[in-house]
């Protein structure tokens, strides 16, 4: 037994692990007060061995469950012939996984990062190079729009695009060239683009972190047609969106279009490790030239393995078709637990990206209480903005596992007081 492993002994209880995050790490999560050992599919498990259903995903990271078969013997595999060279060298597997990947999504080519806020970043940095290069914006002239309520992570970049003081306030100066208008809005987005200045708008389908904030039915096309005719570029960012959550491969799917941009992440590689893809055609992708843009881990040859495998159980176990069919089942049971409950007002998603609305003040900790109470009956899930909740387990969920969650959801609401 290595020093390691003594180590993690040693936690035989959640507070004792709790107070060791308390004591040494940053404060700069809220975490639930659940201390997690172990993954199986839709199951977690604490260190106290109680299992939960896991309603959360790791933020739509596990879509293909927790520690999935297939993606650990690829990384297994991988792991044992060689993990990291670095883009200093060409690897054996890099090729092959932007091949497969290019062909799965339908695009020219890919740009591989690691994290999702990475993603963001090289999709800004690839449109703004695009305007200067093709577009023939003036130098340092270009800009981003954004919506309100936008999420895509804590960097400098990210926090300047964002409406969240929470996330924003006390880091600034910001990065000049964002600008931010109304999620939904055509108006203000056509009004915006008159300005030949823009040169993307980075929008995600469906607004996750803002509390899974739908928009209207036809708006992301015609934000797309409106780009095109102004020529600029359509960046959809889909790390939490994409890869079969909503109910199609990808949340733009639904109104049959594909974004100049994709942006991918967090289920790229099943939850094993991170991974993101920024992916365009050759006119965007081959405006940045050696030594402006990389990573050392970017594009590393266990992510590719990982990432191959973690694409193929998508397509091989039909989890889009899983996540469409289940996230109607599971609507329709929250709907009828809105008529039920005093306090649940509004439940809206697609396929198994979805929230509910608790009839109280964003300050309050109504939400908050209610996902300890479904923590005690076995459902682990987290409040966002306060009042809402959001659901998104994993898409090899069952239909009886997910009937049985969605009794936990309404006998825990309906218990609730």
């Amino acid at each position: 037994m290595n020093s390691i492993e003594k180590k993690m002994i040693k936690i035989e209880s959640s507070e004792k692990a709790i107070a060791l995050e308390n004591r040494y790490g940053a404060k700069n999560y809220h975490p639930l007060p659940v201390v997690l050992s172990r993954g199986e599919g839709v199951f977690l498990f604490d260190v106290e061995n109680r299992r939960y259903y896991d309603f959360l995903s790791a933020y739509s990271a596990v879509n293909q469950g927790h520690c999935h078969p297939k993606i650990l013997r690829a990384l297994y595999d991988q792991a044992s012939n060689l993990t990291l060279t670095s883009r200093a060298f060409h690897n054996n597997v890099l090729g092959p996984y932007e091949e497969f990947i290019t062909d799965y999504f339908g695009y020219d080519r890919v740009l591989p990062m690691n994290t999702g806020v990475e993603g963001g970043e090289t999709a800004v940095k690839l449109c703004r190079r695009w305007a200067y290069d093709v577009k023939g914006i003036p130098t340092d002239q270009a800009k981003i729009i954004f919506a309100n309520g936008n999420f895509w992570g804590r960097t400098l970049a990210a926090i300047s695009s964002s409406t969240d003081p929470l996330s924003k306030t006390g880091f600034g100066p910001y990065m000049p060239g964002f600008e931010l208008i109304p999620y939904n809005d055509l108006d203000a987005l056509e009004s915006i683009l008159k300005d030949s200045r823009v040169a993307g708008f980075m929008v995600e389908p469906i607004q996750g972190e803002a509390g899974v904030i739908v928009p209207d039915d036809g708006y992301l096309r015609k934000a797309f047609d409106l780009c095109r005719e102004n020529n600029v570029l359509f960046i959809a960012d889909e790390v939490q969106t994409g890869i079969a959550r909503t109910g199609k491969l990808l949340a733009c799917d639904y109104e049959g279009f594909k974004p100049d941009l994709l942006i991918l992440g967090k289920a790229l590689s099943g939850g094993v490790l991170p991974v993101s893809a920024v992916l365009a055609r050759d006119e965007i992708m081959l405006t940045i030239k050696p030594g402006e843009h990389g990573s050392t881990y970017g594009g590393n040859p266990l992510a590719c393995a990982v990432a191959m495998a973690a694409l193929e159980v998508v397509r091989d176990e039909k989890l889009v078709e899983n996540a469409y069919r289940l996230g109607n089942i599971f609507r329709e049971r929250m709907r009828q637990l809105v008529k039920k409950s005093d306090f649940v007002t509004l439940v809206r998603g697609k396929g198994l990206l979805n929230a509910i609305v608790i009839d109280d003040a964003e300050e309050s900790d109504t939400a908050w209480n209610i996902c300890l109470k479904l923590k005690e009956n076995g459902l682990l899930a987290k409040p966002t903005h306060g009042n809402i909740i959001r659901f998104a387990p994993p898409l090899v969920m069952l239909e009886e596992q997910l009937s049985e969650c969605c009794d936990i959801i309404e006998n825990t609401i309906l218990d609730f007081s």
